[in-house]
């Protein structure tokens, strides 16, 4: 009998912001593919990190996993196991990422395909898709994702947020608008089955959601027609996830997760992300939290990296000493560069200091809280060195926590917060830390002098 596993190929440790009790690969050799495939959790990630890459090193990456995927499977197929394997690959609710390059990547190794899926809603953090356009909720008002920071980013920007003009965008017309095949929300809602089973050659398709129960009944469908033999590629957000790993509630509630810090100690918040909105996050985690903020300067990284190591190591040793937790955090003002290598190379050698300093935190630390995607990647794969790690649940909207093995040589059964870095209001980050630190968060803290 054919079984079926969810894989996604995530571009950023954060697409498990949804869903619990499965694992997060920071390594895809074809045995550890094959450990996850048999693991009892319906889905599992692999965490490429390629939104951290140029987009030939992206498409390399992807290909190694897709490979050591199919060969993993005919691994399993020899010994009589036989999985016919949901693919998403995972990127950004705000559009950025390496599209189409890694879904033509995906395609090439483990196609073919009878269509591609967009499905970038994630309704935890307010992303909403209706009449093919997608939009944030800040506050009650929907913005088009590209009159949005995130459409500006340096890396991977857009001018339009009607996902067909975006697609072609993107493809830079190899695939133009009008030929994008487009699910609204009263084909999610209704019965598209027969609309689903006459695709083909790997068309793109577009999908509106404004809630979870949208793409629960898009995702149904769907996999009833994947049953029949029709095969499906997703490009989507975390929301397509839930829908379609059908997951019970999580085993500890989120207002319950102090229970998973380590002997009740201080902890250590890692910040890399330099959005708008963590900025306001650390702003107001400084003020209000109770924690002792630790300023990396990266304009001192070309000139004294070993002093700045040391002052940095320093000060987080000395207020833990002292029971306090700390908040360590980059340069907030985003350097700009003249080529999009350069800021590449730049982030790498930023990331490369934040995981030294993370893997000589005080080996008793009760947590560890991890803002930004791609820092939250470095932090699982290089700072932690960790293989594989099991998602606990989430303690905020959109925050998953995972948790170090008890084997592990310097911070066993440490829980570790990924928190992604367009996540939340100003005041999550505090909530989170106030969460684990067992203290009840008022909003009403007096200023920390």
């Amino acid at each position: 009998m054919t079984e079926s596993k969810i894989i996604a190929i995530d571009d950023d440790p954060t697409g498990s912001q949804t869903v619990h009790s499965c694992l997060l690969l920071t390594r895809w050799d074809p045995e550890t593919l094959v450990q996850a495939l048999k693991d009892d959790s319906p889905l599992f990630f692999v965490l490429s990190n390629t939104r951290g890459m140029d987009a030939q090193r992206a498409a390399a990456v992807t290909r190694q996993i897709c490979h050591n995927l199919k060969h993993a499977l005919g691994l399993l197929r020899v010994r009589g196991r036989e999985i016919n394997p949901i693919l998403v690959s995972r990127s950004d609710s705000t559009l950025r990422g390496h599209y189409p390059v890694e879904t033509d990547v995906i395609a090439e190794e483990l196609g073919p395909f009878d269509a591609h899926f967009m499905v970038p809603a994630f309704f935890e953090a307010g992303r909403i898709t209706r009449d093919s356009t997608h939009y944030l909720v800040v506050e009650g008002r929907e913005i088009p994702t590209h009159e949005t920071e995130f459409a500006r980013d340096s890396v991977f920007g857009y001018s339009t947020s009607y996902l067909p003009d975006y697609v072609q965008e993107k493809t830079r017309g190899h695939i133009q608008a009008a030929e994008v095949e487009r699910f609204l929300l009263e084909d999610v809602r209704g019965d598209c089955r027969d609309r689903l089973r006459g695709l083909s050659g790997n068309v793109c398709c577009t999908v509106d959601g404004e809630r979870q129960s949208d793409l629960d009944s898009f995702a149904a469908q769907v996999q009833e027609v994947a049953r029949e033999g029709r095969r499906f590629l997703f490009r989507s957000a975390a929301s397509l996830l839930t829908s379609l790993a059908k997951l019970p509630p999580q085993p500890v509630p989120a207002e319950e997760m102090a229970a998973y810090v380590r002997e009740g100690r201080p902890g250590a918040i890692v910040v890399g992300s330099h959005v708008q909105k963590t900025s306001e996050q650390v702003d107001h985690l400084v003020v209000h939290g109770g924690v002792t903020p630790v300023h990396v300067d990266v304009n001192r990284l070309d000139s004294e990296p070993d002093r700045l190591r040391k002052e940095v190591l320093g000060r987080v040793e000395g207020a833990h000493a002292g029971g306090l937790s700390v908040v360590i955090y980059t340069s907030r003002r985003e350097r700009v560069f003249d080529e999009q290598t350069a800021r590449l190379a730049f982030g790498e050698r930023v990331s490369a200091f934040l995981m030294d300093i993370v893997a000589n935190l005080p080996p008793t630390i009760g947590f560890l809280i991890s803002k930004g995607g791609i820092t939250s990647n470095d932090v699982l794969s290089t700072g932690l060195a960790l293989r594989a790690s099991r998602v606990l649940g989430q303690i905020l909207t959109g925050c998953s926590v995972v948790r170090c093995p008890s084997d592990h040589p310097r911070y066993p059964d440490l829980p570790v917060v990924i928190f992604p870095g367009n996540v939340g209001d100003r005041s999550s980050l505090t909530r989170v830390y106030k969460i684990l630190s067992g203290r009840p968060h008022t909003g009403n803290e007096r200023k920390i002098a």
